[in-house]
């Protein structure tokens, strides 16, 4: 009976190891989307916010740039006027999309906010993926006094030939930045902490 047991339990994990590892098309497709752009930039407004503290993304240029791409990886900085801090990655998991903020200071050095992200919970759309914050996230949230944080989640969605769009929510708060995809723009410099 314990080795009847010992085996079900066994199989039961490798179908859900199994499960965790099968291609998700939805997903795929949604990278495949941003991929066919890889090498362009394209300039963004924002659409959508509902709190203060941002007056940099309304007052500079925004522009994003899918500057590096892979199978697997999606390196994508998002330009705000003259700062290059800020790169979105996206890297395929195995079971599902991991979306990182990977911000850094003038001298390439890690900003002491960076890294902080989510994971897909469910399949989404080829269009559209949503990113709720991870663990790590919630305990660096917690860790640098923005409690309210906790609660983020990051969407994406891609239309291709129409738009990308980079949306951040939580109670109460709202942040939406759309990109023309239908006409690229001149590429911005090498994002800080990133070489050529």
């Amino acid at each position: 009976m314990v080795k009847q047991l010992a085996v079900s339990l066994t199989l039961v994990a490798s179908s859900q190891l199994f499960a965790q590892s099968l291609p998700i098309p939805a997903q795929d497709q949604f990278f495949d989307h941003i991929a066919r752009y890889c090498g362009q930039a394209f300039e963004g407004r924002v659409t959508e916010a509902n709190f203060t503290g941002i007056e940099s993304f309304q007052e500079n240029r925004l522009v994003m740039h899918v500057r590096r791409c892979s199978e697997n990886r999606l390196e994508i900085p998002f330009h705000v006027g003259d700062n290059h801090s800020r790169t979105w990655i996206l890297t395929k998991t195995g079971s599902g999309i991991q979306l990182k903020h990977d911000h850094r200071m003038p001298d390439g050095s890690h900003d002491d906010a960076t890294m902080y992200g989510g994971h897909t919970v469910d399949a989404g759309w080829p269009n559209a993926q949503s990113f709720p914050a991870d663990a790590f996230s919630k305990e660096d949230f917690i860790r640098r006094r923005t409690p309210q944080s906790v609660g983020n989640t990051w969407h994406m969605f891609i239309y291709p030939g129409e738009f990308f769009a980079y949306r951040l929510t939580r109670p109460g708060r709202e942040l939406r930045v759309d990109f023309d995809l239908t006409q690229p723009v001149d590429l911005p410099p090498t994002p800080w902490g990133y070489e050529d």
